[in-house]
């Protein structure tokens, strides 16, 4: 038993020091890769990390035909995960975007905006077309089965996950950056909800030119 004793603080303060060594290791990282990005134009395979995100998908479009990576080639776009009852985030995203995009002017859709959401359980592919619809510019709206978004959202990776509510219900929790691949289909960075609009728009200007 006084072993025990002696041996739960121990512990304890083990475990404490584990995750700050880990919160500093994330950090290091994080930094590491915001400094090597900034040495590098937005698409430029030297930067490490452009075939980082993306690759193979097959995806279900409102009008019921099916999107691959391939169907998307060729063009630069804007990639967001959510879904269509999201109260904030979701919708907020879509609406920034479509701003943007008028302010680009014509050079507004060189780009695609593409919203996948990862609800499929409530959000069918007619429901998804009406959803972007209401955003008043071009989005194009994917879903899956639960194996298609899987492989699409490793190759994001984004994480979400179903979060049960009062009364059986539930909501969903899920990555929130935007991601911006090249016409190649190459990762160029993120748009962050919290990051201001001259900052995306530059991300923007930089990916179509």
């Amino acid at each position: 038993m006084p072993d025990t004793e002696q041996n739960a603080p121990r512990s304890g303060l083990a475990r404490l020091r584990t995750a700050l060594w880990l919160v500093l290791a994330v950090a290091t990282l994080v930094g590491i890769a915001v400094v090597y990005d900034r040495g590098h134009p937005v698409g430029d395979p030297s930067s490490g990390y452009a075939s980082a995100f993306g690759g193979p998908f097959n995806l279900t479009a409102p009008d019921g035909s099916t999107v691959t990576e391939k169907v998307l080639a060729g063009k630069p776009y804007a990639i967001f995960f959510g879904f269509t009852r999201c109260p904030d985030v979701c919708p907020t995203s879509l609406a920034r975007m479509a701003r943007l995009r008028k302010q680009l002017g014509p050079d507004g859709m060189k780009f695609a905006i593409v919203f996948v959401s990862v609800d499929p359980g409530h959000d069918k592919p007619a429901d998804l077309g009406n959803y972007v619809a209401l955003f008043g510019t071009p989005i194009i709206g994917l879903t899956g089965t639960d194996a298609q978004l899987e492989q699409i959202k490793k190759g994001y990776g984004v994480y979400s996950a179903k979060v049960t509510q009062p009364g059986g219900d539930y909501t969903i929790d899920h990555t929130a950056a935007i991601y911006l691949m090249t016409a190649n289909g190459e990762f160029s960075g993120t748009i962050d909800h919290q990051e201001s609009d001259a900052t995306a728009l530059e991300k923007l200007k930089r990916l179509i030119a």
